[in-house]
């Protein structure tokens, strides 16, 4: 992939964070998950590649756009997959609340797990911890390892959990333990990369939740020098059957940083829509100035940008949202 696709692609993240966060707290997901959707793809057209979207807003027939098998780019360059995210946290801006992004993962022809919308366990941890944890050690075993890979005390091991009822045995867990635990609502892109992160002080990232949020990932974790696991969860026959079309026999695998990105390259780009644990929000400056801050990341050559650009709405009409 050319070093120049990083670059270009966190103008396609900032487009849909702009767009979208023109919604934020309007109680209307979705025409703020139809503003991102519309400027991500609108972008697209500028970008220099030849780009497949491998996980998007679902297939062909339930999304007019960036479905799974769109062609996207200007027709020329690398051959690469994609997987966008236009607005991880939909009812995030509807609300009004914390951890909105809009994210982009791409790598080289066909090293990204084609992964089904459905439900994925997950465990991500930073560059420290690499190579040392497993998903299926207990939680306690995980916690000890973690702590000592990262030269801190037990209770000073911060874990972060998605604060969903299916969790709540394990969050018992890792207090009875004596760890730290810091919950989120939705949005676990952020959450997962911030394990990852060291100014963030998280440790680890532990849960279920998407399988295509945890492939978009998977690649900035790679890029960090992270290590990240994951097992799909198919609640149903016909979620076994989609895993079986997608190439995936074995539903009980754990799979590697390396199935879900394989390759030595990624690029992952992300851009804040409201302020979370990785980014902050779209800030909207008066008359027609809007101001946006993302991070890009390469795995190849574990370059990790942050972007904080100033955007002038009135020459980008695509951006803007109707009232």
């Amino acid at each position: 992939m050319d070093r120049e696709l990083a670059l270009e692609i966190v103008r396609v993240t900032e487009a849909a964070a702009v767009s979208s966060a023109q919604w934020l707290g309007r109680g209307k997901k979705i025409e703020a998950d139809d503003a991102a959707t519309t400027s991500m793809r609108t972008m697209f057209d500028s970008v220099h590649c030849r780009g497949t979207v491998v996980i998007g807003e679902g297939e062909l027939d339930e999304a007019p756009m960036l479905y799974i098998g769109e062609e996207v780019g200007d027709g020329e360059g690398p051959e690469v997959d994609i997987a966008v995210d236009p607005l991880e946290g939909t009812n995030i801006v509807a609300s009004g609340r914390a951890n909105a992004v809009a994210v982009i993962a791409i790598g080289d022809r066909g090293t990204l797990l084609h992964a089904p919308d459905m439900y994925m366990e997950k465990i991500a941890v930073g560059p420290e911890a690499a190579g040392s944890v497993r998903l299926d050690d207990p939680i306690e075993t995980t916690i000890d390892t973690i702590a000592k890979t990262n030269n801190k005390r037990v209770r000073d091991v911060t874990v972060i959990i998605q604060d969903r009822e299916r969790h709540l045995k394990l969050i018992d867990r890792v207090r009875a333990k004596g760890a730290r635990v810091k919950l989120f609502g939705d949005g676990d892109v952020g959450a997962s990369i911030a394990a990852a992160l060291p100014r963030t002080g998280i440790d680890l990232f532990l849960g279920t939740g998407g399988a295509p949020e945890g492939v978009i990932s998977a690649a900035a974790i790679k890029a960090l020098g992270g290590d990240m696991q994951a097992r799909l969860v198919p609640s149903d026959a016909e979620e076994e059957e989609r895993c079986i079309a997608m190439g995936i026999t074995d539903t009980s695998k754990v799979l590697q940083l390396s199935d879900l990105v394989k390759g030595d390259d990624a690029i992952f780009a992300a851009t804040g829509v409201s302020s979370g644990e990785l980014l902050d929000g779209v800030r909207f400056l008066g008359g027609d100035l809007a101001e946006t801050d993302s991070i890009v990341m390469r795995a190849k050559t574990r370059t990790v940008r942050y972007i904080r650009a100033h955007h002038h709405l009135d020459y980008k009409p695509h951006l803007l949202a109707e009232e």
